[in-house]
């Protein structure tokens, strides 16, 4: 007699709806959204769908105005953002490039510099009259297309940021260069200097570590839904 298949099937694990991550790596209940005077655009490339180490949908839960969109050209920031801007010369834009502050004559963690990489004039003008930020999602050559695929962004001003110290990823993620920080940790960086608001980046950098905590603990557990991080695509480019 045959003997019955007791093969027992795994149920999926479901994700989350709001940071799309497989719900062991969820850390959406710890999360209070911020109320943000200046508003956040996060441009994700299409390939870069980390789910397990992406922060991009994790940075726009933490505040009541942002918006994540996922491609590669829109043909204006109205159509990006999904609403009219009437000026976009006010939204800052985070692309790194081959721009360093380090090489700039400024101690300053965040600066404004025009598109021949050199620091802007009136600083503190600018950089007071910003009403959005655009961050890029993504590894340096998929940053770096984004940037040339969107010419609209040349109307928004440039900004870099010089971080005092290295991305809180450490050897999940390594970046290539020392400014090179995940989109959580950019975006509490630049809305906390642009709101002069420090405890925007302590919110979203204590969110990042706690994230960091969970896939290492689920990486121990549940290594199918914590890979280990593929090996980074190193080549010159920007990312946020």
């Amino acid at each position: 007699m045959t003997e019955p298949d007791q093969t027992i099937i795994a149920e999926p694990v479901p994700d989350c709806p709001h940071c799309g991550k497989p719900m062991p790596l969820c850390i959406c209940d710890s999360v209070t959204p911020i109320k943000n005077r200046i508003a956040l655009l996060i441009l994700q490339h299409p390939q870069e769908q980390d789910r397990a180490l992406g922060t991009a949908r994790l940075t726009a839960r933490h505040f009541e105005d942002a918006v994540v969109r996922i491609g590669l050209s829109w043909p204006s920031l109205s159509k990006a953002l999904g609403r009219p801007v009437t000026d976009p010369s006010r939204w800052a834009v985070l692309y790194l490039g081959s721009a360093k502050v380090a090489d700039l004559d400024t101690e300053a963690e965040v600066v404004a510099i025009d598109r021949k990489g050199a620091l802007e004039p009136n600083q503190r003008g600018i950089l007071g009259r910003i009403e959005g930020v655009v961050l890029l999602d993504g590894t340096w050559s998929q940053a770096k297309a984004l940037w040339w695929r969107n010419p609209w962004m040349l109307k928004c001003q440039r900004v870099l940021l010089g971080p005092r110290q290295p991305s809180r990823y450490g050897q999940l993620r390594r970046e290539p260069r020392r400014d090179g920080l995940s989109t959580i940790e950019a975006a509490g960086m630049l809305l906390a200097a642009l709101e002069k608001q420090p405890d925007i980046a302590e919110t979203l950098n204590a969110s990042f570590e706690r994230m960091l905590a969970r896939y290492r603990q689920v990486q121990r557990t549940m290594p199918e839904l914590a890979p280990k991080p593929k090996k980074r695509d190193f080549r010159r480019r920007k990312r946020s």
